[in-house]
């Protein structure tokens, strides 16, 4: 592959492969299952609840995996206006900045431009949804003790994207025609984190106006 080429998937997150639910599985039902609550237009607040006889642990695994493939490809959208010029810092708005931290190279809070934060995060999180240790995906393969610590992780950090595309790209969501689209993703994310209360509250600080507006 050409250094041309490989800038271009490099820069394009929607190019980012996505985690799939193998058929056949109770992971790839429970996703069937998810789905066909959103396309009967049930009311999103009734979606996200566990259904009866399900195990908490396997809804919010699906739910991690689908909204990390959601948001990756909403941030692919924007993401030719994200830029180290155009935002130099990970943030959303003046009160509120992103600092990365990991196990290996960033091992204090690091400030960082917000598309070097996000390819860092998205990467981060594929490491962890691929590992069968954290997500297994044989039936019967218990979910390891800190699995819910993680979800939650993966989550409070998904959110910060919605922060920075809402605070800082709205103009170029509207722009293509993707406000509804994003809209309704959001609304489904954030009923589903609070439903299970996987987000501290200082996190959704930030849209607290406009999901106010939005969800109540």
């Amino acid at each position: 592959m050409s250094m041309a080429l490989k800038q271009v998937f490099n820069k394009d997150r929607t190019f980012r492969p996505k985690r799939k639910f193998e058929p056949g599985t109770q992971r790839f039902e429970l996703h069937k299952k998810a789905q066909a609550s959103l396309n009967a237009g049930l009311d999103l607040k009734q979606a996200v609840q566990l259904p009866h006889g399900e195990d908490l642990n396997d809804w919010v695994a699906v739910h991690v995996v689908d909204f990390f493939n959601r948001i990756n490809l909403i941030y692919g959208t924007i993401s030719d206006s994200c830029t180290d010029q155009t935002c130099p810092v990970m943030s959303g708005g003046p009160k509120y900045e992103y600092r990365w931290q990991d196990e290996h190279k960033y091992k204090r809070p690091t400030a960082l431009s917000a598309p070097k934060y996000m390819s860092l995060l998205m990467d981060w999180i594929e490491v962890q949804i691929n590992n069968e240790n954290i997500f297994p995906t044989n039936v019967g393969t218990p979910f390891p003790k800190c699995f819910m610590q993680v979800a939650k992780k993966i989550l409070s950090r998904l959110f910060r994207v919605f922060v920075h595309v809402y605070i800082h790209h709205f103009d170029r969501v509207s722009q293509m025609g993707a406000e509804a689209h994003v809209n309704t993703c959001y609304k489904h994310f954030y009923y589903f984190v609070t439903e299970f209360n996987l987000t501290d509250h200082k996190e959704l600080e930030p849209l607290k106006e406009m999901t106010a507006r939005m969800c109540h």
